[in-house]
């Protein structure tokens, strides 16, 4: 654990807990904390989250994924009594060998997840795990909220982002995803799939919306699919955001989809400027759709639409 040097002066806010996994959602949550003037205390999790997430936070220390306990206890000491989670879990790793060795469990968490990982008396769903880690937040006086909460900013709005707009077939592999999507979210498989022509080539699990990509690239190496990531009915905003940014773009690229559609307004998109340039660049299409999984249409699809309301 250990102080940041640039800490900036708080305005009167209190201290909000983050506990912070992979990817960049972390980082622009910890900088829409200071720029409100909260005080950042960080949770980092080790071989997931960002180093440089340290220089954004008042305090913070790095733990495994089997330190609940530990993770509590820090909090509790910084008097924090609110909190927020960002970024993904790699839970393909709690399937590796000797995972019991690698993340030693303390004891709150063996009490917190025992009925699904000993016991096998309850699933390991998303929902379930995450929403376990919530309960025992909460049993300790700690409130998990939203991390758009604090950074509305990042969810995207309705419109065509990019200068190209989906043709009509592309438009009938959105609808035709959208409802593919929908479903696994419903069971809490996954959030996205990628189609084409109205087949499915790949749907998302446990490893994650780019192998999803990368599988359905394999497949189709014709490529020109299009790949629709989704919010789960009745999304739990605390946990397991569908989040964008220019991994999942550059994964596109790499596997020759043509076209991304996530849902507006229950998407989080990381550094979206650049990941437009980005996409216009490599003449990708990426388009925020609405609950029928339908996005606006222009006097021209030719013509950017953002921020459509």
């Amino acid at each position: 654990m250990a102080a940041a040097s640039n800490a900036r002066p708080r305005l009167h806010r209190p201290t909000i807990g983050l506990v912070a996994g992979w990817g960049g959602f972390p980082l622009a949550v910890a900088a829409a904390l200071r720029r409100e003037g909260y005080g950042v205390c960080g949770l980092l999790i080790k071989d997931h989250a960002d180093q440089s997430l340290a220089g954004l936070c008042d305090d913070f220390a790095w733990i495994r994924l089997g330190q609940l306990g530990r993770a509590i206890r820090f909090f509790n000491r910084h008097g924090v009594r609110e909190a927020t989670m960002a970024g993904k879990i790699h839970k393909v790793r709690l399937y590796q060998p000797w995972v019991w060795y690698k993340y030693f469990p303390d004891w709150r968490t063996l009490r917190t997840f025992w009925p699904h990982f000993v016991a096998r008396r309850s699933d390991r769903l998303d929902n379930t795990l995450l929403g376990a880690v919530v309960t025992a937040f909460a049993e300790a006086g700690i409130r998990l909220v939203p991390a758009t909460n604090y950074a509305p900013e990042l969810l995207v709005k309705l419109g065509q982002l990019t200068r190209r707009g989906p043709s009509a077939t592309q438009r009938q592999d959105i609808q035709f995803g959208w409802r593919l999507a929908k479903e696994l979210g419903r069971l809490d498989i996954g959030q996205s799939v990628a189609v084409k022509d109205r087949a499915p080539l790949a749907v998302e699990a446990i490893e994650g919306t780019d192998q999803c990509i990368r599988r359905a690239g394999s497949l189709c190496p014709a490529g020109g699919f299009t790949v629709v990531k989704v919010a789960k009915p009745r999304q739990d905003m605390r946990y397991d955001v569908p989040t964008i940014g220019l991994g999942t773009l550059q994964t596109m690229a790499d596997a020759g989809a043509k076209l991304l559609a996530v849902e507006a307004g229950g998407t989080i998109f990381i550094d979206q400027p650049q990941c437009l340039e980005f996409a216009d660049r490599k003449g990708l299409i990426v388009v925020a759709v609405d609950s029928a999984g339908e996005s606006p249409r222009g006097e021209n699809d030719e013509g950017r639409m953002t921020n459509v309301e």
